[in-house]
């Protein structure tokens, strides 16, 4: 292997941004940014690298094994390399903004850095862009959030898009509801995340045949709904039930062009939501495209959001349109060039004469050249 190969290699998860793939995910971020700040989401920018202690309370504990450590050398503390956005988010508002009025409606979008991928996401380095309601609960919060993800997606002309929709409260909620003990609701609970009705068998109280008839009422929205109502829930459990319905009419009155699907016992990914939550997905694309719910800051402050994944959303929009490249042979005036950087041009400029300028230009990739003042094609 010769220096300059070795020296090309990253670490597993890590890639370089090249064109045209970085300009697109550029232009991906400021038209989510766009949307955002269009539904009144004010855009915040917290570090990449901060103390450790701010990044892993309330709901960065989740994301502890991924984040990255090193010492400050200037204040001696632990500091991590952000494994998510949100927790930045949450720390702001009960710092920063503690006094701004609520709701309060933040967006963000930047770099996270984890330890290791899924098998669904390799990379470790990716670009995140979401949205986070503080001080606001309820169904027309959770719509609100939603469907700013759902605009947000087919402004940027996602084809084909799902949400599911989940509630990770619900099985605790049953367990509690019909007395299960500790050891009981983990074994339910595993069960339930292997998607495995055979061992959800032995449980008191009936449990057993509710958790499985829990298991089968995933779906299209309609007709999980319908599953779940004719479900015998605990009184907690039930009232959890009515919000999810009442969540689902409200999304499908809205965005009827959207597949709506619920998977009532999904719990994975969602350990710090603590209501209503969602995965968006585009069908016929790798990996989810994003995910989100309800959750409480450290500070006990209802709020809830969402995070979009680029890498994913990458994969799911066509390719960004990139203006046309004009190459300016040498010697080419400024205010000429700047002109045409006016029109919408891209300009790529000769700085050493040329003997063929088509040749050259067509070196550069460039689809025109300035002949006689005018742009030509090549």
């Amino acid at each position: 292997m010769n220096d300059t190969t070795r020296k090309g290699l990253l670490p597993a998860g890590l890639a370089d941004g090249l064109p045209p793939q970085a300009k697109g995910e550029a232009i991906l971020v400021e038209r989510l940014v766009a949307a955002f700040d269009a539904n009144g989401y004010d855009r915040v920018k917290p570090p990449l690298i901060e103390f450790e202690d701010s990044l892993l309370d309330g709901p960065g504990v989740a994301l502890a094994p991924q984040m990255f450590r090193v010492m400050d050398p200037v204040s001696q503390r632990m500091m991590g390399l952000r494994a998510d956005i949100t927790p930045q988010v949450a720390r702001i508002a009960t710092t920063r903004l503690a006094r701004a009025a609520r709701p309060l409606r933040l967006s963000y979008a930047g770099q996270v850095l984890r330890v290791r991928g899924s098998q669904l996401r390799p990379e470790r380095q990716f670009a995140q862009a979401g949205v986070e309601l503080i001080g606001a609960e309820g169904i027309p919060a959770d719509a609100e959030v939603v469907l700013l993800a759902v605009e947000a997606l087919q402004g940027v002309e996602v084809a084909r898009l799902s949400v599911d929709l989940t509630l990770p409260t619900l099985v605790p909620a049953v367990c509690r509801g019909l007395g299960l003990d500790a050891e009981a609701s983990a074994r339910a609970r595993d069960a339930l995340d292997r998607k495995d009705a055979g061992a959800l068998v032995g449980f008191e109280n009936g449990a057993g045949e509710v958790f499985r008839a829990l298991l089968a009422a995933g779906g299209p929205a309609a007709e999980a709904i319908a599953r779940l109502e004719r479900l015998s829930l605990p009184d907690e459990a039930a009232a959890m039930r009515s919000e999810l319905a009442e969540l689902v009419a409200t999304l499908a009155a809205a965005v009827p062009d959207v597949l709506l699907t619920v998977d009532p016992t999904e719990y994975r990914g969602f350990e710090y939501q603590t209501g209503v939550s969602f995965t968006l997905f585009a069908r016929g694309v790798r990996g989810e495209l994003g995910r989100g719910g309800r959750y409480h800051l450290s500070s006990g402050e209802p709020a809830i959001g969402f995070t979009l994944y680029l890498d994913s959303l990458a994969r799911a929009v066509p390719a960004a349109a990139v203006p046309e490249r004009i190459y300016l042979p040498y010697g080419t005036g400024f205010a000429a060039a700047r002109e045409l950087r006016r029109q919408g041009w891209r300009t790529r400029a000769g700085l050493v004469p040329e003997q063929e300028p088509k040749a050259e230009a067509e070196r550069h990739g460039c689809s025109h050249i300035l002949q006689g003042g005018a742009p030509t094609p090549l």
